[in-house]
Parts: C-alpha cells; sequence; structure tokens
C-alpha cells in the first residue's frame, strides 16, 4: 500500500521469534479489526510530510523531568484525532503505565493473562524494537481502575527500570538484554500498587507504601543489588510516585508523599530528615515542585472534606460495647454502624485481611476519619517534623482523588473529576479561574502536561482537551481519541505520545 505506513503488534521487523509466534494468536482478531480500518491505524498520509523530530527533551520517568509534567519542547499540535496529525499508532497490549522516553525508544509496560511484558518502541515510526515477558506467578490484590502494569518504567537512555506488584523489579539495557532481577512481594494494598520507580544517582528508588509492612528500596542501577532498605511501618494506603530536592549543602533527598504525611529520605542511606504532617489518608499524586516549595493535593474519603470528618470513639471504648465474642477484636457483625459494615470500609480498615478489626486497624480507621483533603504548598527543607513551619497555605475545597497537579508558568493548575479545571496563584493560593472543560466532562485519572504554552489534560473516555497557559486559561480544541485513557502523555521534540486502553499514538504537527 504506497505511501502508508503501518505499525503492527507484535510482529516488528517481519521475523517472528517463538515469543511472537506464541503472542500473536491472542491478537488475531484485533489485527483483523486493524486491517480494515486501516486509515485508523499508523498511518503517515502520502500527501503530508513529517516534520523531523526536534532535539530530546528529559521525558525519562513517569510525568518527565523529575515528575513536574513539563517540556521545553515547541511546536506542538492543537489539534489531533485518530485520523489528524497522526505521525504512527502502535497497538499495545493491556496496562496503565505511561510511556517514558530513551533517546531513540519509548519503553512502556503491558500485561495479558499471566504475562508481564516490557516494551521498546521506536520514537521515529513507532515500530516494535523488543518486547520482554516474565510470568505473573501471583495475583497480588488489585481493585479497578488498577491493573498489574500500571508503574511506569523509568530510563537513564542506555537502560531501562520496570516494576510489576506480582514479580518485583527489573532491569534492561535500552536492546532488550535482562541485566538483573529482584523479586518483591507479594504485596499487601486494597487498591494494588502504583507508584513509579525513579532514578537519583546510581540509585533506583521505590516506596512500596501498603496496608502492612510498607518500606522503601534503593537498589544499584548497574547491578540490582540493595544499597539501604527503609522499613515505614507508619505508612499505609500510598500509590504516590515520589520526586527528588537537592537542597544546598547537603545530599539528595527522595520526598514521598505518604499517607497523613509527607517526608523526606536522604539519598544517602535512606535516613528520614524531615516530614510535614497534614496530608489526605491516601495519597495518589506526585508533588509539582518548584525551587524549595511543592505543591500537592491528596483525596482520601467524602467524610475527610472539612466539617464532614466523623470523630470515632477509641479501641478501648468501642470494645467493650460492641465485642459480642469477647474476643478482642471488632468483627464485621460487630461493627457499630452500618456504614463501616460495607464491605469497601470494612475491608479497607482490616489491614491486615484476617476478617476482623484488632487495635491497629481501628486506630488507622479513627485517623482516617479525621484527616482532611486538600491542596498544600510546602515550603521543603529542614530537620524534624516541620509542619509548623513549612506549610504555606492551604486550600481545602473539593481536590482531585488521582491527577496531580501542575505548576506552569507562574500558574498553579488541578482538575477534578467533572472535569472542573481550577488555576491558582502559586504564591498564595488565590483562585484565578474556575470552569468546566467543555466536551471533556469526564473522570480524569492522567495527570496535566505542558509544553509550548500549552497545557494538555486527558479524560478517562479519550478527550484531550488543549488549553491555552494562563491564569486566565481558555480552550484551544478538545480531541477525542474514542478510547479510554489512563496514562500520562509524554512530550518531547515536537511531539506528543498518548497512550490509550488499546494503543500508542504519536501526534505531531504535520506540514
Amino acid at each position: 500500500m504506497p505511501g502508508v505506513r503501518i505499525i503492527a503488534w507484535p510482529c516488528g521487523g517481519g521475523t517472528m521469534t517463538k515469543e511472537s509466534r506464541a503472542f500473536a494468536p491472542r491478537f488475531k482478531k484485533t489485527m483483523a479489526v486493524f486491517f480494515s480500518v486501516i486509515t485508523l491505524v499508523g498511518v503517515i498520509p502520502p500527501e503530508h510530510k513529517v516534520r523531523a523530530e526536534g532535539p530530546g527533551e528529559e521525558w525519562a520517568q513517569f510525568r518527565g523531568p523529575n515528575g513536574t509534567g513539563i517540556s521545553a519542547s515547541k511546536g506542538l499540535p492543537v489539534e489531533f484525532s485518530p485520523t489528524k496529525n497522526v505521525v504512527w499508532k502502535t497497538p499495545l497490549p493491556a496496562g496503565h503505565s505511561s510511556p517514558v522516553l530513551g533517546r531513540d525508544r519509548i519503553f512502556l509496560t503491558g500485561f495479558e493473562d499471566n504475562r508481564l511484558w516490557t516494551i521498546a518502541v521506536a520514537r521515529r515510526d513507532g515500530k516494535l524494537l523488543w518486547r520482554r515477558e516474565v510470568p505473573r506467578n501471583r495475583a497480588d490484590r488489585l481493585q479497578k481502575p488498577n491493573n498489574p502494569a500500571s508503574p511506569s518504567p523509568v530510563t537513564d537512555g542506555e537502560n531501562v527500570f520496570v516494576f510489576f506488584q506480582d514479580f518485583g523489579l527489573l532491569a534492561y539495557d535500552k536492546d532488550g538484554k535482562e541485566r538483573w532481577r529482584v523479586p518483591l512481594g507479594p504485596f499487601n494494598s486494597y487498591y494494588g500498587m502504583a507508584a513509579s520507580p525513579i532514578l537519583v544517582d546510581d540509585l533506583v528508588v521505590l516506596p512500596c507504601d501498603q496496608d502492612t509492612g510498607s518500606y522503601m528500596l534503593a537498589v544499584e542501577k548497574k547491578t540490582g543489588r540493595t544499597r539501604w532498605r527503609i522499613e515505614r511501618p507508619e505508612v499505609i494506603s500510598g500509590y504516590s510516585t515520589p520526586i527528588i530536592y537537592r537542597p544546598n549543602g547537603g545530599p539528595a533527598q527522595i520526598v514521598v508523599p505518604e499517607s497523613f504525611q509527607l517526608s523526606a529520605y536522604s539519598v544517602t542511606n535512606g535516613e528520614k530528615v524531615w516530614w510535614v504532617r497534614g496530608l489526605a489518608c491516601e495519597m495518589k499524586s506526585i508533588p509539582a515542585l518548584e525551587g524549595d516549595t511543592i505543591y500537592i493535593n491528596g483525596w482520601g474519603w467524602p467524610e475527610n472534606q472539612p466539617g464532614k470528618q466523623i470523630k470515632v470513639a477509641p479501641f478501648e471504648e468501642i470494645l467493650p460495647k460492641h465485642d459480642a465474642n469477647k474476643d478482642g477484636k471488632i468483627a464485621k457483625a460487630e461493627a457499630p454502624d452500618e456504614k463501616l459494615k460495607s464491605e469497601i470500609y470494612f475491608n479497607t480498615f482490616d489491614l491486615d485481611r484476617d476478617g476482623v478489626l484488632n487495635a491497629r486497624d481501628w486506630e488507622v480507621y479513627r485517623a482516617m476519619m479525621a484527616a482532611e483533603n486538600g491542596l498544600l504548598a510546602i515550603r521543603l527543607g529542614g530537620r524534624g517534623d516541620m509542619t509548623d513551619k513549612n506549610i504555606l497555605w492551604r486550600y481545602q475545597r473539593p481536590v482531585p482523588q488521582v491527577p496531580s497537579t501542575l505548576l506552569y508558568k507562574g500558574v498553579l493548575y488541578m482538575v477534578n473529576d467533572g472535569g472542573v479545571l481550577i488555576s491558582f496563584d502559586p504564591a498564595t493560593g488565590k483562585v484565578l479561574k474556575q470552569g468546566r472543560l467543555e466536551g471533556a466532562i469526564d473522570k480524569y485519572f492522567a495527570s496535566p502536561v505542558a509544553a509550548d504554552d500549552k497545557v494538555y489534560m486527558v479524560g478517562e473516555g479519550g478527550a484531550v482537551s488543549v488549553l491555552k497557559a494562563d491564569g486566565d486559561w481558555r480552550i484551544l480544541a478538545v480531541n477525542n481519541l474514542e478510547d479510554e485513557c489512563f496514562a500520562t502523555p509524554a512530550i518531547s521534540g515536537g511531539r506528543i505520545y498518548v497512550r490509550t486502553r488499546g494503543a500508542l499514538y504519536c501526534f505531531a504537527k504535520l506540514d
């Protein structure tokens, strides 16, 4: 078919390996559809030329440079769709991991049945370069929309590092040769693991926040050997990817949103250096950093809205009144109110999954019901508990559950479910504008990204809003990708890479 480029999964390069032959039948039906709608799949129309990709900016981890969501790229498209301004489209297996960029290739993860995949495709044309499989030997707890391939890879350009909750950490070189593996788990998280690994100097760092036995791990990126592991028993129910803070005159610090607090750990040995209390009970977002200030939003339960908290009596008061069988614990049937007897509430607070609430479970329940949702501006640095000194301002009206804030060109952006977008003055927390993203009123899981004086926001249903970056933002276009989107886009070299449920798109301005 002259003039048309088609990118077909999984048989990149034309020669099917044994692995390819095993994988291909499962995509037979998909590929039949793929070829029947040829104009929608991986097509570069012959009448257009693709601009050469500009110099690549670092987008080596989840949400780009240090998780900021910002690229210096120019010339990005405003309008695009499955048939407009498509450089290429590559079908992918299921997975919510976001694309990360390593020089001339893109890394992602995926899964199918009991297989976990690490995938590399070419940035230039979307061609599958390689994929590597490890078995899914167990199925740790997961709740939708999380899935076994939610954490995103991280790359140093020469190697890629990935984490699967049902396997552990793995490292491959850029050509797909396995360098090392570190089996981890099983994990005990209500929704499943979601934090992505990051690179700090010569280390791969991964927070493993769960309902019991939380820890943070740092392994040497060359060998996978453990440099340090810090137990964090006070941390529960966390899904946030950390960022790096480099204070003047000291070693780098790993800043992690945790349940109820923000904490900073020394890269050197994992020592907890300082912390700020007052975060939500369940953190999912990645902080936005500028200078020595970060902005972090957190949402746990509807009851955590200021003024709606539920006061829960201490365990020693509850036990004599409700422990009918006198076993020193509270069973579901013994719970003092109907809400706690519901499956989601009781199972959430049954941290060790033994079917009853013990004293620790109950105290976590008390703390979670007393916590507050909100957006905080926090000054970084210090020693020990910095709560009274480092909180600059709070915004405590409804905030997103999953998407992170975006700080771009002096404006802080935050998108809520329902497509409600709020812009703030980051210095004061003053609301500059609040409005709905008309045409994109949806749930939001992807975090906003920005470049070229534009902000990109991706709804679950596949509507991508493109905004003029400004405190008084305005919508330039709403682009429908006609598929679900959970991953955060990547931007570099005049291109934006968007993963949908079934494919990875590369969009650019076509001449």
